[in-house]
């Protein structure tokens, strides 16, 4: 059984009600566009980290919607002045917007969450700009600039301390296979505002070209199962996160990393059917993966 919010609040030492109001906003949002993540949050972590977690997780929500839709040119200048606001924020170690209000207080309690904020805003350009990727150096650069801060955002405060190479290395094998699986299952919505996200040099080595995407080729079959096996080495690898974090951190980061496979099985049986739309795995499983971590979670308190 969850601890109910107010409680949750309490047991972070978070008593100011504009602070209680600015996390609760918060804790909706995460609520509403990752329910899967939130449940697991909620479920398996200690009460004390839990407000926190859903602030980093918000800010990098909201930080990425601002930047998703529209001409390019806008989504820059978006970018930039959302980057000025939060720089703001930063200085003055405050916030009017609640959700920066609740950032900055997070910060304050988990100082190392600061350099990633700021690193995921200086990668928000890349995501701006991507249309595609020639090679896998291409995309590596996108993984490095983008998706690792905007993980690390969340992951550093998992870890007991300044978060170490070793443990640096662990997220990065796992955001980059999941950024791997995003493309995929992605693939239609992506296609659709004239992007793909499988690097040209993939494509080609199935003898495909983006634009024979939108024709269902027989040979994308063959391209989805290879890169399964990139996704599933890539968690493979990251699985030793769990000697990295606190004891208490450890059955989110394996159902994190569960959950994760269980989309993978989901993507390899969907296949072609990628191409019209995205999937999701069998919401049964995940609730059992749930339910066991949350058992020894409960060990662990």
């Amino acid at each position: 059984m969850t601890t109910r919010w107010s409680r949750t609040l309490d047991h972070a030492g978070i008593g100011d009600p504009a602070l209680r109001d600015a996390y609760s906003g918060q804790r909706k949002l995460v609520a509403r566009f990752a329910r899967a993540e939130y449940m697991a949050v909620r479920l398996l972590l200690p009460p004390p980290l839990i407000p926190h977690i859903v602030a980093a997780t918000a800010f990098m929500h909201h930080t990425d919607n601002l930047i998703d839709q529209g001409p390019v040119k806008e989504r820059l200048a978006a970018a930039d002045d959302w980057r000025q606001q939060v720089t703001a924020a930063l200085a003055r170690g405050s916030g009017e917007d609640p959700l920066l209000r609740a950032l900055t207080h997070t910060i304050a309690r988990h100082p190392q969450l600061h350099e990633y904020v700021e690193q995921f805003l200086s990668g928000a350009d890349v995501e701006v700009e991507w249309e595609s990727f020639s090679g896998e150096a291409d995309f590596q650069h996108y993984v490095t600039a983008y998706s690792l801060p905007a993980f690390m955002l969340v992951a550093c405060l998992l870890a007991p301390e300044a978060p170490g190479e070793d443990y640096v290395t662990g997220c990065r094998a796992f955001i980059e296979a999941t950024q791997r699986l995003d493309f995929l299952d992605d693939i239609a919505e992506d296609l659709a505002e004239g992007r793909t996200g499988i690097t040209h040099e993939t494509l080609a080595r199935h003898g495909l070209t983006p634009q024979d995407l939108r024709r269902q080729p027989a040979g994308f079959d063959a391209l989805v199962r290879e890169q399964a096996v990139l996704v599933r080495a890539g968690l493979e690898e990251s699985r030793d996160l769990v000697h990295h974090v606190h004891t208490s951190s450890g059955p989110l980061v394996r159902a994190l990393i569960d959950l994760q496979t269980l989309r993978v099985g989901a993507v390899e049986k969907a296949g072609p059917a990628l191409l019209d739309g995205s999937t999701r795995p069998p919401p049964a499983d995940a609730l059992r993966l749930l339910g066991r971590e949350y058992r020894a979670a409960r060990r662990h308190r």
